[in-house]
């Protein structure tokens, strides 16, 4: 493996996860994922909801990365 031809990505995030009641007696999974260098935030709503919010992130991080071809 060419090490010279890698790009190393690491992006930082901060994920705060809270319980909210919906309605008396339910509850429900909220998140907030932010980006700490732009300080953009996305919301979610279930742990099944925040690996898919975290890979469009990076896939938009990444597009913004790449040079014009």
């Amino acid at each position: 493996m060419d090490i010279s031809n890698t790009r190393s990505r690491s992006h930082l995030f901060t994920v705060r996860v809270w319980e909210e009641e919906i309605e008396p007696g339910v509850s429900e999974l909220r998140g907030k994922v932010q980006l700490l260098i732009s300080g953009e935030v996305r919301y979610f709503r279930g742990w099944t909801a925040l690996v898919p919010l975290l890979v469009a992130l990076l896939l938009e991080l990444d597009s913004q990365s790449e040079p014009n071809q």
